[in-house]
């Protein structure tokens, strides 16, 4: 049997994940990067995107929202802003969400405002990140 590593995903709301698995790939702020059992420490940021596990052949899915990644002593840990699976996501709401955000980026840069735009921009990254996520557990 492979070496597993660590993995634990906690939010301001507390933890989602800990569990020991094979295969990490996040979405670091310099690129993807994956880690595997006995990884040399480091600290990495996160962005808006898709966290990948694998677990004894299954592939789980997460939806990430900015944070951090710290790896030391076979362990991987995402202090994240939020963190959710595609079964959880609200489709409906991401749509809507995604529109908001589109409109807000269009007023935005009619009015020069890069404050708006900015948010409005991080806001449809995360609902397109939950979209991809969510279609690919349906």
């Amino acid at each position: 049997m492979a070496e597993k590593i660590k993995l634990e995903v906690v939010t301001p709301k507390g933890s989602v994940i800990s569990e020991d698995v094979d295969i990490v790939t996040a979405p670091g702020f310099a690129g993807e990067f994956g880690v595997l059992a006995n990884h040399a420490p480091f600290l990495s940021t996160i962005k808006i995107g898709s966290l990948r596990y694998k677990q004894d052949g299954n592939e789980e899915e997460l939806m990430v929202s900015g944070g951090f990644c710290e790896v030391s002593n076979n362990k991987i840990t995402f202090l994240v802003e939020s963190a959710e699976r595609g079964a959880e996501i609200d489709v409906d709401r991401a749509l809507k969400a995604k529109e908001r955000a589109e409109k807000r980026i269009l007023e935005a840069a009619q009015k020069k405002e890069n404050v708006d735009r900015v948010r409005a921009e991080a806001a449809l990254q995360r609902a397109l990140a939950r979209l991809r996520i969510s279609n690919t557990e349906h």
